[in-house]
């Protein structure tokens, strides 16, 4: 049950912005590969933006980062270029785009002079507090990808979860711009947590289905 809607915006970011995008870059002559390539250097891009402090354009860039990223797939299919080394190429670039732009936070989390921020009461060292939530939101994200392509290995394909990598670049962006990043990577820590519990168990029950 898609409790979310998720399968009806992914039709409707497909009809509207993917195949459009992916027809705009046909005609400019570019391909899968390199549209996926060019993505990863936007996030790239993003990464040095926030880690010099200028949260508002890394957003905006990672944004832009994160459009080039969903019409490749879109790109390839449109020109009936889809190939495994293909997909592989993107699965690759995609973390590491995300990872680049988390290490990027992590840099300005060391550089950055929290004097002025807003301080909860319970949090006495804001920036051990910002880049270990960082640090968890990454290795969170990247377990609930990993477990996804784990299950794929193991013939079960799912996206269940409520952070999957769409939530993600959103919540990243979204956090960016706003400039209160850190708790929205508070939140895709916690709900990525949980996800990779949900995924884990969901991988287990269709693994006992199949073998019963």
């Amino acid at each position: 049950m898609d409790i979310f809607g998720r399968e009806q915006l992914r039709a409707a970011v497909l009809r509207y912005v993917e195949l459009p995008g992916a027809r705009f870059l046909h005609s400019l002559r570019l391909t899968p590969n390199s549209v996926t390539l060019m993505g990863f250097l936007v996030c790239v891009a993003a990464s040095v933006l926030a880690g010099g402090g200028l949260l508002l354009a890394a957003g905006i860039v990672f944004f832009a980062g994160s459009a080039l990223d969903l019409m490749d797939g879109a790109l390839a299919r449109l020109t009936n270029t889809v190939a495994p080394f293909g997909a592989l190429l993107d699965s690759v670039f995609d973390r590491m785009g995300e990872a680049a732009l988390f290490l990027g936070l992590v840099i300005y989390g060391l550089r950055a002079d929290f004097s002025d921020a807003y301080h909860p009461f319970f949090i006495e060292d804001y920036r051990l507090f910002f880049i270990t939530v960082t640090l968890l939101a990454l290795i969170f994200s990247q377990m609930v990808s990993y477990l996804r392509a784990r299950g794929e290995g193991l013939g079960v394909f799912t996206r269940a979860g409520i952070m999957t990598r769409t939530e993600r670049v959103v919540l990243l962006g979204i956090g960016l711009i706003s400039q209160q990043i850190v708790w929205f990577a508070l939140v895709i820590a916690v709900a990525s947590c949980l996800t990779l519990f949900q995924r884990m168990f969901t991988i287990r029950s269709e693994l006992n289905n199949k073998g019963s």
